[in-house]
């Protein structure tokens, strides 16, 4: 074991992902080889210890930094369970304690409103496609079929040239393209000596995209990784932290172990174990970000706080370049787990909880290069030229249970933390429970104070003038009651009824509750308050309201987009480019995020392309629109996938064709020829029937003996007869 035993191997960047398969990179080129002797690994853990300690410093040091923000998430979810804190002091006076779960209304429209958008392509929000001037291969290229390869003489001994057209090259012959084909070029190879770049414009042409297949192949591969880690789940879990807590965390992709049931033909369970792509959501209290980081990119390192049983813990021994022995060692010296003043209030139970859990602390960041003047370790020789080197290192009861480089390629910490409103001076954002915590808090002081006033207001007190009571009277007063009195006659007793101010209450508790709409930009008729007037009250109007409280609602899906969607795009594609390459995913790519395209796929989307269709349904206007771009952005709208609903141009031209045939070999005219009709007898242009031609208005009436005119006989209505010859 090479320099102490740390790190061994050959720098992530120097390898090439073609030539390794994912297991060898894992387990070949990066791990810390574990000693076979007991005692060797015991003394090798003591070495580690300093970094250990480095660990945790950097732990205690992001657990100090983020108290403020453990606040904050603490009051917002208070006020989501209708919870009073500590802060909130009752008088003697205040019998009641309502709670108005007014932040829970909002923070779960607000949910259900993003996960709609998100999700409103049946799709988890992430897509592949090519640039628009790719590089390296060709967007477009086009053939002929009844062309001829470059050489082959024409009628005249001439060279077979292409029809010329906007945009197509003098000569068909291009064998060099077949280089720049990608995923096409082993199906291209029987036509390479017709291919051009471009797009032909002529009747019998057909056009592959090259670039596009590439992205279609990509587009597939990370679609099928995320169904199978079950990121959808995972990123409605993110977006409820998200909204109630104004930050989400999100991790991913990683390496991990995936076990697929299978029998073999005698009955016996073979499973098959396959490294896939995990990514799944991280609670933002198990989130540890580096505190001097006041944006995603500017961490220099993450931790994850893990809560895991012994069963847990032993099932990490089967995970890649997990340490057996460190695990034995850390689970021998007994449960660790402190649970952390916030997680009482999370925990219902307010009793004093066990301990039968193991704190584990995943660390992913930046190292020094003089980290042997830190921790005493060594660093191997091909590592000392850089000035930092990223590790990822778990730590429990002062074990190292992995200690690997960073083996993704480029390098990335796999955490990813989107803000719902962006704090500019925190990496940890603002969410609905904290903009409406000052609303909340005086919607229930008026509620408190209207049942209050109403309980009282409600009831009689009455007043005993005792001097005209006979002694020894019980006061008790109930229907039918009878007093004695004594001494001057007169009243003996008064009934008072205080003021009813529940009205005045309510006025202020309405006016609160319109602050909270506008502190948290959700407007109450946006998820089902009715009684809405003014602008309202129609249909027009109720759509213009709906469409301004849209504004905020793209505001949030953009950070979505910005800070989780692109970058976790940006690296699956690269763990695939790295670990599960492929010739056919090769290709100048673009990762697109979803979330704010699929805030625009919606009804109102559908009728405008629906209503530019009819516009330019004309044949002035049809050489100048994109009709398959529009067929696939309406099948998009309609939630339908565009790839199997929509026929590429070579596919569209083959069907026609097939049709024609088809209805040839059955005897059916063309479109606008009836049975048996004589083509020579069809209506002109200026046909003024309005029956054919390019009239389509009703026409003037013929007379007599005019072209459409049909009627015989005698008088004004008679045709010429024509003379005998």
């Amino acid at each position: 074991m090479a320099n102490g035993g740390f790190l061994t191997g050959t720098p992530m960047s120097t390898l090439e992902p073609t030539a390794l398969s994912s297991m060898e990179i894992t387990s070949e080129t990066i791990s810390l080889q574990e000693p076979k002797d007991k005692q060797a690994v015991h003394q090798e853990n003591l070495k580690y210890s300093p970094l250990v300690s480095y660990i945790m410093q950097r732990y205690y040091r992001a657990k100090e930094a983020r108290y403020f923000d453990e606040n904050r998430w603490l009051e917002a979810y208070r006020n989501f369970r209708g919870l009073y804190g500590p802060d909130v002091q009752f008088t003697a006076t205040e019998k009641s304690r309502a709670f108005i779960k007014i932040t829970k209304t909002k923070v779960n429209a607000a949910y259900a409103q993003i996960t709609e958008v998100l999700f409103a392509d049946n799709r988890f929000p992430i897509g592949v496609e090519p640039t628009p001037k790719p590089l390296g291969i060709e967007a477009n290229v086009s053939f002929d079929p009844q062309a001829a390869p470059q050489g082959t003489p024409g009628p005249a001994g001439q060279p077979q040239t292409a029809p010329t057209g906007p945009q197509v090259s003098a000569t068909i012959a291009r064998p060099s393209i077949l280089a720049s084909l990608g995923p096409l070029e082993k199906t291209l190879e029987p036509i390479k000596d017709k291919l051009v770049p471009g797009v032909i414009s002529t009747p019998t042409s057909v056009t592959f995209s090259p670039a596009a297949k590439a992205a279609e192949l990509m587009d597939k591969q990370i679609r099928d990784q995320l169904e199978e880690a079950g990121a959808t789940k995972s990123l409605r879990a993110f977006c409820f932290e998200f909204c109630l807590l104004g930050t989400g965390v999100f991790k991913g992709p990683v390496g991990k172990d995936k076990e697929y049931p299978k029998w073999d033909k005698t009955g016996k369970y073979t499973p098959e174990i396959k490294l896939v792509a995990d990514v799944s959501h991280v609670s933002v209290w198990d989130a540890y970000p580096d505190p001097e980081a006041r944006k995603p990119e500017e961490m220099e390192y993450f931790i994850q706080r893990h809560r895991m049983s012994k069963s847990q813990m032993r099932a990490l021994k089967k995970r890649p370049l997990f340490r057996s022995q460190s695990i034995d060692d850390a689970l021998s010296q007994g449960e660790n787990y402190q649970e952390e003043y916030w997680e009482t209030v999370l925990r219902d139970d307010k009793s004093e909880p066990g301990n039968e859990r193991y704190e584990v602390f995943e660390f992913w960041g930046l190292v020094d290069s003089d980290i042997e003047d830190i921790t005493g370790l060594e660093i191997p020789d091909e590592y000392k030229n850089m000035d930092e080197v990223q590790i990822n290192a778990w730590v429990c009861n002062g074990q190292l249970l992995r200690l690997v480089y960073n083996p993704y390629t480029p390098v990335r910490i796999p955490f990813y933390i989107a803000p719902y409103e962006v704090n500019p001076y925190s990496i940890f954002g603002i969410g609905v429970g904290e903009n409406m915590a000052d609303t909340q808090l005086l919607m229930n002081g008026f509620m408190r104070m209207a049942v209050d006033n109403g309980v009282l207001s409600s009831n009689i007190v009455f007043e005993v003038n005792e001097n005209n009571m006979k002694p020894g009277q019980d006061f008790e007063i109930y229907p039918g009651k009878v007093f004695i009195t004594q001494g001057q006659p007169g009243q003996s007793i008064f009934a008072n009824k205080f003021p009813n101010v529940t009205q005045e209450c309510m006025l202020l508790f309405d006016k609160a509750r319109q602050l909270a709409d506008e502190a948290t930009g959700m407007p109450s008729y946006s998820h089902g308050m009715s009684g809405v007037m003014s602008t309202g009250r129609t249909a027009a109007g109720m759509s213009m309201l709906m469409g301004a409280a849209d504004k905020n609602i793209k505001a949030v899906i953009r950070n979505i987009d910005d800070y989780l969607l692109m970058p976790l795009g940006k690296a699956l594609y690269a763990f695939n480019m790295q670990f599960n390459f492929q010739e056919d995913f090769v290709g100048d790519l673009d990762i697109v995020a979803l979330g704010t395209d699929s805030l625009m796929r919606n009804e109102v989307r559908s009728q405008k392309i629906l209503q530019f269709l009819q516009v330019t349904g004309n044949p002035m206007d049809a050489p100048w629109t994109k009709r398959a771009y529009l067929l696939e952005e309406l099948a998009k709208s309609m939630d339908l996938d565009a790839s199997k609903a929509v026929a590429n141009q070579g596919e569209a031209m083959i069907n026609a064709e097939i049709m024609k045939n088809l209805n040839m070999a059955q005897g059916i005219p063309p479109e606008g020829m009836q049975e048996g009709a004589n083509p020579a007898a069809a209506p002109g242009v200026n046909d003024p029937t309005g029956t054919g031609g390019g009239n389509i208005a009703p026409g003037m009436a013929p007379g007599p003996g005019a072209q459409g005119n049909t009627g015989s006989g005698g008088g004004m209505n008679s045709a010429p007869q024509e003379q005998p010859a």
